[in-house]
């Protein structure tokens, strides 16, 4: 038997670490043949051997870890969204309530200390944190303690369980201090506050993260759950799910298409925009194919069913936007990486300090010991780093919101400047996303343009193209009504299949369409005409020839016009040293047509989404880091697949819910802005990441006591409490530079 794939949802994990050990756990599994985890999504994937391993045996193996596994198969997604949602809340009760307790214990420690019952009332304050809302640190620190790892909870726990327990001894011998000639000083606040802040940058951090299986759930929501199956009798509405191959399915108009198929009678216009990105419907009749979740025009017919389920071109779309987002690297964060090299040595330099003055340390040995070992961990404690990269990521996507650059995944900012390579979709992303008239060339005659006669033959169209269904109707009709032109009544409409339309007016024969419907009409056609079509085919554009029994009076040219700014955007993208690269489902003489204009190299033409999907996987292989810019479900494979994934504003809230970032207007150059405003916070990032570490590689052995020998000066644990939030207001004070930044 084959392997099977899966994906499936992964509860309960906190940290980068805690899928790493999921991973770990199920690849070492027997029949497990590839395992990863996505922490930003909360989702493993995995390829196993179905005869040697189940989703049941990697759920328990997964709850060995601490952790869960989701292995229904009805609507997992729908699950996974509903339990991120009451995990969020409880994150969300836990921050509320630990600051609530926070800001009083912090008031006492730092104005009101010296109080009669100061010390007992922050111990209370602090336990209650600590035991109430920061309980999971400890749960989690202890977990990696026993696997031999460790990350930012282990940090968090140890420090914040020194400080306690000093504070506490402190609290209940202070005689012992008094006797030396020092001061009892109790670090409660210090605990209490690092836990509060901690959980407030797991509460962003849940938020920034979202939830990408609702994609896949508005993904699936694009099939009907039923559908109309034709048997003798008539029709019968069944569920889509008991549909099979070779059922017949009845599509009425304005209806969506439940399943793959070709048609078997009757004909309509289909909006294929979802699969291909073109905006126009397309012509179906007998024997051509229809896709699971494009929508039928005005049109009615049946269709035999050719794969329904999984196999569908849908499904199979929803099938790759999962795999690729579940085969990205888990989102490592930074901390959490130095973290497992960071907290051991923090560690094993504070036993070493106490060691060295146990051994060298005189007469007071015991309680110089102590204090530098207790300093070396306050001063280590993890403020500065955890703040480095939240806080510059925080100014990042806040001077992106004032942008109209709308930033969804945080990695996406760190991504950014390291792409070498863009990918944009024609449609919605360089152009408009809708037809629309951009020319009109008027028959002379004697001279002179007859604007009168103009003027009826347009009112005269006007009126036939409003009973049209043809797409290119609508594109017509919003010319003529921007004009301010009212209709004429015409009899006797016909469409002519391939060709256009046919119309009466009084005793006149009117006719719109395409070129080979002029030549069989008009005997001598104007040349003045003939070369001005000729032209905007070349441009790719699309090309309504209108008249009057055998006279050709006026052309038309309709396409999906560039953006203004596109063109301008590109530029600057090509000046950051970006390559550009244009991908379309349009014919090849559109791509060429668009990708000259705009002054782009390279260019996919005809590309359906599996094909969009593969161009960024060579691009990936030839080196490149892939950036990627859509609009539509077509471009959601592409998306997923992408280092970096950007959606257009105006785009399918699916495209924006793959995307890690989303251009919230139209205008293109908000694209390079976005590519200015990564550099500029990962230069931030880096900055806030080397003063964290340039102030521990500094203050950890002046805590230590290195000092001592030399000046006689030994850093007390509220002198490395006051440096540590120093620390962490230095990084923040940085990452607020980027308000001013300009883009």
């Amino acid at each position: 038997m084959a392997n099977e794939k899966g994906t499936f949802p992964v509860l309960e994990m906190m940290c980068a670490m805690c899928a790493l050990s999921v991973e770990q756990g199920v690849k070492a599994m027997k029949g497990v043949k590839d395992a990863s985890v996505n922490y930003a999504s909360n989702t493993l994937y995995v390829e196993y051997d179905p005869w040697q391993v189940t989703p049941d045996s990697m759920r328990h193996a997964v709850q060995q870890l601490g952790y869960d596994l989701l292995i229904e198969q009805d609507h997992p997604q729908e699950k996974q969204e509903e339990l991120q949602r009451a995990h969020y809340r409880k994150q969300l009760h836990k921050t509320v309530g630990a600051w609530i307790l926070s800001v009083p214990l912090l008031l006492m420690g730092m104005v009101f200390m010296h109080l009669p019952f100061a010390p007992l009332s922050m111990m209370v304050l602090c336990l209650a944190i600590m035991l109430l809302f920061g309980r999971s640190f400890y749960v989690n620190g202890w977990k990696h303690a026993r696997k031999g790892t460790a990350n930012m909870d282990t940090l968090v726990a140890l420090s914040t369980s020194i400080a306690f327990l000093f504070s506490l001894f402190n609290t209940l011998f202070p005689e012992y201090w008094l006797s030396r000639g020092l001061e009892p000083h109790v670090y409660y606040e210090a605990a209490g506050v690092i836990i509060a802040f901690v959980l407030l940058g797991k509460l962003l951090e849940e938020r920034a993260k979202g939830s990408t299986s609702s994609a896949i759930r508005k993904l699936m929501g694009l099939q009907p759950r039923t559908a109309f199956l034709v048997l003798e009798d008539g029709e019968q509405e069944v569920p889509v799910a008991s549909l099979k191959a070779g059922s017949v399915v009845s599509v009425h108009p304005g209806e969506k298409i439940p399943v793959d198929g070709f048609l078997t009678k009757g004909s309509s216009f289909v909006d294929e925009s979802m699969i291909s990105g073109e905006p126009l419907a397309v012509a179906k009749k007998s024997g051509d194919k229809v896709w699971a979740g494009t929508i039928n025009q005005k049109g009615a017919f049946y269709f035999e069913t050719t794969a329904v389920g999984g196999r569908t071109l849908l499904g199979q779309i929803v099938k790759m936007v999962q795999l690729a987002q579940g085969s990205k690297a888990p989102v490592q964060h930074k901390v959490d990486r130095v973290a497992a090299i960071f907290v051991p040595t923090v560690v094993a330099v504070s036993m070493l300090t106490f060691i060295v003055w146990m051994v060298w340390g005189g007469e007071n040995a015991f309680s110089h010991a102590l204090l530098s070992s207790v300093s070396v961990l306050v001063i280590a404690c993890p403020c500065a780093l955890g703040l480095a990269t939240p806080t510059a990521l925080m100014m990042g996507i806040g001077k992106g919101a004032e942008h109209n650059i709308l930033i969804k995944d945080a990695v996406a900012l760190e991504e950014m400047c390291r792409v070498t390579a863009v990918v944009l979709d024609k449609t919605g992303t360089l152009t408009a996303g809708h037809p629309s008239v951009t020319d009109m060339n008027y028959a002379k005659s004697e001279g002179a343009t007859n604007e009168e006669e103009t003027l009826f033959l347009k009112r005269v169209l006007l009126g036939a193209e409003r009973q049209s269904e043809h797409p290119l109707a609508q594109a017509v009709v919003e010319a003529m009504e921007q004009e301010g032109i009212s209709s004429l009544p015409v009899s006797r409409f016909q469409s002519v299949t391939g060709e256009g339309i046919t119309f009466c007016y009084e005793e006149m024969n009117g006719w719109a369409g395409s070129l080979a419907m002029m030549r069989r009409l008009v005997p001598n056609p104007s040349p003045t005409l003939l070369a001005t079509a000729d032209q905007w085919q070349q441009e790719a554009k699309t090309l309504i020839c209108v008249g009057l029994d055998d006279r050709w009076l006026l052309s038309l040219a309709v396409s999906d016009a560039v953006k203004p700014t596109s063109q301008e955007a590109i530029r600057q993208l090509s000046q950051q040293g970006i390559e550009v690269h244009l991908l379309t489902g349009d014919a090849e003489q559109t791509a060429v047509a668009v990708a000259a204009s705009l002054g782009i190299d390279h260019y996919r033409a005809s590309a359906l989404p599996s094909d969009k999907e593969q161009y960024i996987i060579d691009l990936q292989q030839k080196g490149k880091i892939v950036a990627m810019v859509g609009d539509g479900i077509n471009d959601s494979q592409a998306l997923a697949r992408a280092d970096v994934s950007i959606a257009m504003g105006k785009g399918t809230d699916i495209a924006m819910d793959v995307a890690m970032m989303t251009l919230m207007t139209s205008d293109l150059l908000l694209l390079p802005q976005a590519f200015r405003l990564s550099r500029q916070t990962v230069r931030l990032i880096r900055q806030n990441l080397f003063w964290a570490f340039f102030y521990n590689v500094i203050m950890i052995p002046v805590a230590a006591g290195l000092l001592y020998p030399f000046t006689g000066f030994l850093l007390n644990p509220m002198l490395a409490g006051a440096a540590m939030a120093f620390s962490s207001l230095s990084v923040v004070l940085n990452s607020l530079r980027l308000r001013w930044i300009h883009l």
